[in-house]
């Protein structure tokens, strides 16, 4: 598997002229084979060559370039091209010529099986069968890495199914067929679309949803019980895993054995009167999701996607948060959501924040450029697994046993904070639940059915749950398996019967070439129109770390479809400033249609320290340009209140006064001179007022604090300690201790200079191992960052003071520290992380100031 550029040799260039073809060589037996790549053979002028291909997205769109550029070469058949672009590709060598390695190597393996003359005639018409049935003939996504098990990059392996044929479940991808490119593409998508009830049937397959909490446990006894539990096979598994491994290590660099144990222990539990394929898996740190089909059905699944996201600290780290496979199963779009949401039983707000969090940040990506990426509710049907962790609230213990005994479990869910929380639409709007007639799933003694008997001794609760979004559901049961011992969760089922539109490929023909016969109508040399609902967009008071967002709808008043897109201004990398963005960028509308632009400003720590200072300002100007069409210019403006994020350390320590309060032609100036306090007009601070107010605050109230920089805050709290920070106003922190925490890390990761400056980095990592080398660089420091190291290393050897309170260790708060004090002027690679934590794990032991 090539890797990088120095895993390609690059032995020919093939030129797309006229003669070329593109002809799909698998066997009708391959379609269901389970991991089988896609073979493939290009024939020009007299040579052939075999190609196998890994399904997934990146042959799809290699194909779709090759389609793409001998329909260009088809347009103008009778002029013979010289392909003089080949030139800068060769070199000369000893007389003969040979090709550079010049080109990037593509995301997908291309393994040259044979090169041989042709010995078939292959007719214009065949070729172009050829073509089209490549565009329909792909699913799944990117070739798996070799490695040994949990190890490596997780992103890459999946595609386990293919489909190499017209099937009902991928003739959309007759739409990326070359002729039907650009502008028609979109009409024709959007026409087949609209008219989708003409050409499909709803058919009922059987989904099993499963979701368990295994506590970091390895598999101890049979899944069978759990995965086995229907009379009949299902057509679909979505097995959701959480807390897979509660190691440091799983922690802070993903890796961890426990993924292939529990992959096994799955693959051996699923219904035995069946075979299935696995599609696709995905894990977050222990937030693991494997999706398996029934191997009759493996050609009918494409377009398979898979993202996560974490919500844990500073919103990056995965011990909470949720991973998702997307899928189009016949024509229906799926999307599978595995979260493990906050816990404690006071924390139904910040479990609230983490379902918004996923909802708005966990995006897939999407092979047409010119179409917005997918969020998970723009599916079509939407299945939600996990340890979602709302509790039982406002009933003691006792009761709460006293109506499991009773069975009385319609009581006891009013007391329910996720069914209350639905009620208020705080939470999963538009998702529907089965009515749950099972004892809560946790907390168990593990090993027993007994409640938990710990010091803590919580209280039952349905912290793990399965609901749904969607037409044409209908649940067959829900229920949790408590022969299962393994954790101090029970793991819970659902089995949902679900219609999926399946293509009738004579009506969907019809359907098709009725759309293009009405294309062909239209009169194409009609310029595209536009009005916009505003040219000029003010955000008044924008903050650090607050979104704001407006909307420009675009209507199309013309007389033909139009193609939009925002494009760069003359000498400038992209369409805006960094901290504005459109979504989307580009698009198509229909004749008489609308569509809506998310003009979003947000600051950020990459943006923040220019607007601090002044030298740069809230103002932009976007220009929207239609093909074939106009350009129009949209004004951004705005103003930005100054902040302590996004400030150096420098300038925070010349800062007397909070910085709203200061004149912004003074806080550029502080910003621009010399770290030289000879020359400064006044004594500056010790170490920024700032970070003392955040420390000191912690050490009087969260010395004790339980998972003190593990958990994160409310958002609207940092929102309010912010603007305390930056104002003077309140005089004492708002917001729990847990948002302090993180706002007090927000402002370490936003520092344009980290504490250690990026030119003490290397001397850093290479005297990592001796504690007074590393307390000799710290030594070089500016006096205000040697202030800032030792006032953060004093402070957190007073946390481990009290270790057994708040359940931190060294190597967690080297961990996260050193992450922010000691960050790379480039990217930091593993060994690099893991010396800077050793770099500062010798001032958490000692003294060394």
């Amino acid at each position: 598997m090539a890797i990088t550029a120095d895993d390609v040799s690059l032995e020919d260039i093939i030129p797309i002229s006229y003669d070329f073809a593109v002809v799909e060589v698998s066997s009708p037996d391959e379609l269901a084979v389970v991991g089988a790549d896609t073979r493939v053979r290009l024939s020009f002028q007299e040579e052939e060559l075999e190609l196998r291909l890994p399904f997934g997205s990146h042959s799809r769109l290699f194909l779709s370039e090759i389609n793409r550029a001998w329909s260009d070469v088809c347009q103008s058949p009778s002029q013979i091209p010289k392909f003089e672009w080949l030139n800068k590709y060769k070199t000369k060598s000893k007389g003969k010529e040979v090709v550079k390695q010049a080109l990037a190597p593509l995301p997908a393996t291309l393994t040259k099986i044979s090169k041989q003359k042709k010995t078939g005639k292959s007719s214009r018409t065949d070729k172009k069968g050829s073509l089209e049935e490549e565009h329909s003939a792909d699913s799944g996504a990117e070739q798996s890495r070799p490695g040994s098990p949990g190890k490596g990059s997780r992103e890459g392996r999946d595609d386990m199914v293919r489909s190499s044929s017209h099937t009902p479940s991928n003739k959309a991808q007759m739409l990326a067929m070359p002729q039907f490119g650009g502008l028609r593409d979109n009409l024709i998508r959007c026409e087949l679309q609209k008219k989708e009830d003409l050409y499909t049937n709803l058919e009922d397959f059987s989904f099993f949803l499963g979701t368990y909490n295994v506590n970091g446990q390895a598999p101890k006894e049979s899944l069978r019980p759990w995965l086995s539990c229907t009379p009949m096979p299902p057509d679909i598994y979505c097995v959701g895993f959480q807390e897979l491994d509660l190691s440091k290590e799983a922690f802070f660099f993903n890796d961890t054995p426990r993924e292939p144990e529990w992959m096994s222990a799955v693959s051996e539990a699923l219904h035995p009167e069946a075979k299935y394929a696995l599609v696709k898996i995905v894990r977050l740190v222990g937030i693991m999701l494997l999706f398996y089909v029934k191997k009759e059905h493996a050609m009918f699944i494409s377009e398979v996607e898979a993202e996560s996201v974490g919500t844990g600290i500073m919103g990056r780290m995965g011990n909470k948060g949720a991973v998702a496979i997307r899928f189009r199963f016949h024509n229906t779009d799926i999307c599978v959501v595995n979260s493990h949401l906050a816990a404690h039983i006071e924390e139904y707000e910040r479990r609230n924040q983490d379902y918004k969090d996923i909802c708005s940040r966990l995006q897939f990506r999407n092979l047409d450029t010119s179409l917005a990426p997918l969020p998970i509710l723009k599916h079509n049907v939407v299945l939600w697994i996990g340890d979602l962790n709302y509790r039982i609230s406002e009933l003691d213990v006792e009761h709460v046993k006293d109506l499991i005994t009773r069975k009385d479990f319609e009581k006891l869910h009013n007391y329910d904070q996720l069914k209350r929380q639905i009620d208020e639409e705080a939470v999963f709007v538009g998702f529907v639940e089965g009515v749950i007639d099972f004892q809560p799933t946790y907390k168990y003694d593990t090993g027993s059915d007994q409640w938990d008997t710990s010091e803590k001794c919580r209280a039952p609760a349905w912290c793990d749950r399965i609901l749904w979004r969607g037409k044409n559901i209908r649940q067959l049961h829900y229920q949790s398996h408590m022969t299962l011992k393994t954790s101090d969760h029970k793991p819970v089922s659902s089995l949902l019967e679900i219609g999926m539109k399946v293509v009738d490929e004579e009506a969907h023909k019809k359907t098709f070439e009725e759309i293009v016969r009405s294309i062909d109508k239209m009169e194409n040399e009609c310029i595209p129109s536009v009005t916009l609902s505003k040219r000029e967009f003010h955000f008044k008071d924008v903050k650090y770390m607050q979104h704001q967002a407006e909307t420009l709808s675009i209507y199309n008043d013309g007389q033909v479809p139009c193609q939009f897109e925002f494009i760069q201004k003359l000498d400038e990398p992209t369409y805006c400033k960094a901290w504005l963005t459109a979504s989307p960028p580009k698009g198509f509308i229909a004749q008489g249609g609308r569509v809506d632009i998310d003009l979003e400003v947000f600051v950020n720590r990459s943006t923040a320290p220019d607007l601090n200072s002044g030298r740069q300002e809230i103002e932009d100007i976007l220009v929207l340009h239609l093909e074939r069409g106009k350009d129009y210019f949209i004004s951004v403006s705005g103003n930005y209140l100054s902040s302590c994020f996004g400030s150096s350390i420098h300038t925070l320590c010349q800062l007397k006064e909070p910085i709203q309060d200061m004149p912004r032609e003074t806080v550029r100036e502080l910003s621009e001179t010399s770290v030289d306090e000879s020359t400064a007009p006044e004594k500056p601070l010790d170490i920024p007022k700032e970070i003392w107010m955040m420390v000191d605050h912690l050490f009087r109230n969260a010395i004790k604090q339980e998972d003190l920089f593990q958990q994160p805050g409310l958002r609207s709290e940092f929102q309010e300690i912010r603007d305390c920070l930056d104002t003077g106003m309140p005089d004492s922190l708002p917001g729990s201790n847990h948002s302090v925490a993180e706002a007090l890390l927000l402002l370490l990761d936003a520092l344009p200079e980290p504490v250690v400056p990026y030119s003490l980095y290397q001397q850093c990592l290479e005297c990592c191992s001796n504690a007074s080398q590393c307390k000799k660089v710290i030594s070089m420091l500016p006096r205000c960052h040697k202030n800032v190291f030792n006032y953060l290393a004093a402070f957190l050897r007073e946390l481990l003071k009290n270790a057994a309170f708040n359940r931190l260790d060294i190597n967690i708060l080297a961990t996260i520290f050193a992450a922010l004090l000691l960050k790379s002027p480039t990217k930091q690679d593993l060994a690099e992380k893991r010396k800077t934590q050793e770099f500062f794990h010798h001032f958490l032991i000692q003294d060394l100031s």
